[in-house]
């Protein structure tokens, strides 16, 4: 058929999660997260269509204008492309639990403090079952009515957005694709994750009495460290944040080694 493929269901009516799932694949055609580039312009013609299908916006501006403005308007770390939680804001959801959970998770350090409260067997992983009881508490904080199927519908749809290696459960780094862009600073890690063998051997030196966990100075010490071999660049309120969100996953003070794995490791500990 000529002309370019159609959206699935772009439009400006309330959306379920799972159609926001679909629009997001549809545009996100290589699948990093973003939408960029043509997929941003695609998007954006589309967006446009159906806003003048809907009644909605039909001003003869210039196209490129009208995509600035946009971008001004919903980019909101002005990094030129579009993350999933900015495109939440333009299509208006009655599920969005994207914009939910940043409304009450909105830091890194709150995130840190619930994946500690939710990973109950301390896997390194939220699986379904966990990840329902997160999303429970969640939608009660935020005072929204829900019942047993949707609440299945949300915990489904959340593992089908995140979870990419597709095993059923949510590592750390996937779970935190939830946070905005400049609070995860888990994805400043993303060039410098350690083996598993560099992992325990820098762990090890500060564990200098080998009794399974670092506090907070030698994590500090640790991060500066690691920074320093990448060649990073990093001011200290930086390494504070960094340092307080990862001391949150902290037991009493008491960094263990599996927890500071998750952070550093490229693979979750098994």
């Amino acid at each position: 058929m000529a002309g370019p493929q159609q959206a699935p269901h772009l439009h400006l009516a309330e959306l379920t999660a799972s159609q926001f799932l679909d629009i997001w694949r549809h545009f996100d055609a290589d699948g990093n997260g973003y939408i960029e580039g043509k997929e941003l312009e695609n998007f954006f013609q589309e967006l446009e269509s159906a806003r003048k299908g809907a009644g909605v916006d039909s001003k003869k501006d210039n196209l490129g204008d009208k995509m600035k403005e946009f971008m001004h308007k919903y980019d909101k770390n002005a990094d030129g492309k579009i993350e999933m939680a900015e495109l939440a804001q333009i299509l208006p959801t009655e599920e969005n639990f994207l914009l939910c959970f940043r409304q009450h998770v909105g830091s890194s350090s709150e995130f840190m403090e619930a994946w500690r409260r939710y990973d109950t067997d301390r896997s390194g992983y939220i699986e379904a079952n966990e990840l329902k009881g997160f999303l429970s508490d969640l939608l009660k904080k935020a005072n929204r009515s829900y019942d047993e199927p949707k609440l299945q519908e949300y915990t489904q749809t959340i593992l089908r957005m995140f979870d990419m290696n597709g095993d059923g459960k949510l590592g750390l780094s996937e779970m935190s694709r939830l946070l905005p862009v400049q609070e995860n600073f888990l994805l400043k890690f993303q060039g410098m994750k350690l083996s598993s063998d560099e992992f325990n051997a820098i762990f090890a030196f500060y564990d200098k009495d080998g009794n399974g966990f670092i506090d907070e100075n030698e994590l500090d010490a640790l991060l500066k460290d690691l920074y320093e071999k990448n060649k990073k660049e990093m001011n200290i309120q930086q390494l504070t944040n960094y340092r307080k969100s990862i001391m949150n996953l902290s037991d009493g003070g008491k960094l263990y080694r599996k927890e500071l794995e998750m952070v550093l490791c490229n693979e979750p500990p098994m």
